[in-house]
């Protein structure tokens, strides 16, 4: 069944493009491995292990990673009545309902399909928003659902995790290897391995920051348009984001692997070149998309993010 979230068709052709390309990407690096370790039965075992993990458990991986809990509606009344509200307007499942006990105000949603997909807060970001912030934050999580672009972005980022794998199980083979593995072909070989494993991971980083870019946005504008209220989202935004530049670096790093899965970015202000990299838009960005689709649908209100 069909959502009512606004389809976007440059969203689902940019998620094609990535994973042909991403799986081109990747039956060439198996092939390499195969070529380069002569064991097709390892190399094949282990990467379908890893994508099978991946594939099928990301959902409790991400919750155990930030230490998130699903709730009942019960423990949840408010948050579950905005999802509710949420996904009976865009006529779609409703999701299983997390929160993460952290002070950074953020959100994400994972899970391979929307019959098995997850809506995390945190209290931090709970305890900032007023509720029609938090229904933007949570429409935006949602569209992520609606338009499968939390799997395509699981899948996708696999062979980036599986590369960098091999590279240490490469390191650690040659460093606690046998005196007779450590000869000049095995030295070539550990070579070409750890070689052809950085190439693929930087190919796939940049593919898959390109498409969580132009998903970020494409996320806010369902969000916005379902809930006809972009002002909001964008006054959502400018906090979460005002208030993350504020959290401990310390405390950033340890959820900077999901950032890719975030409502925005754990990271303070970042430099034009890291920009390029980022996995979201700049909040200039986002903002000003978000004020020219106010501007279409003539909302209220004035500036997003004013009062």
């Amino acid at each position: 069944m069909r959502s009512r979230f606004e389809p976007d068709r440059q969203l689902t052709t940019r998620m094609a493009v990535t994973m042909f390309l991403l799986g081109l990407l990747y039956v060439a690096f198996i092939a390499a491995l195969i070529v380069l370790l002569k064991s097709v039965v390892l190399v094949v075992v282990i990467a379908a292990a890893l994508l099978g993990a991946q594939y099928w458990y990301s959902d409790r991986i991400a919750l155990y990673a930030m230490r998130g809990r699903l709730v009942t509606p019960e423990e949840q009344p408010h948050l579950h009545g905005v999802v509710d509200r949420l996904c009976a307007s865009a006529d779609m499942p409703k999701p299983r309902v997390a929160v993460s006990d952290m002070d950074l105000p953020n959100a994400f949603a994972t899970g391979r399909n929307a019959d098995h997909a997850v809506v995390c807060v945190t209290t931090g970001l709970m305890r900032r928003l007023e509720t029609e912030e938090l229904e933007g934050v949570l429409a935006h999580e949602l569209s992520h659902v609606a338009h499968r672009d939390v799997a395509v972005i699981t899948i996708a980022s696999f062979l980036g995790v599986i590369a960098g794998l091999i590279v240490r199980f490469a390191f650690y083979s040659q460093l606690f290897g046998g005196r007779s593995q450590r000869d000049q072909n095995t030295a070539v070989v550990f070579l070409a391995v750890m070689a052809v494993s950085a190439l693929v991971y930087a190919i796939s980083f940049l593919l898959i920051r390109a498409l969580s870019r132009y998903r970020e946005l494409a996320a806010d504008r369902a969000a916005a348009m379902l809930t006809a209220k972009p002002s909001a989202l964008a006054s959502a935004l400018t906090k979460v984001s005002g208030d993350i530049a504020r959290i401990p670096t310390e405390d950033l790093r340890t959820a900077q692997a999901f950032n890719a899965f975030f409502f925005t970015p754990a990271l303070g202000p970042g430099t034009a070149v890291a920009n390029l990299f980022s996995t979201h838009p700049t909040l200039e960005r986002r903002l000003e998309a978000l004020a020219e689709l106010s501007a279409e649908l003539g909302e209220a209100g004035g500036e997003p993010g004013g009062e």
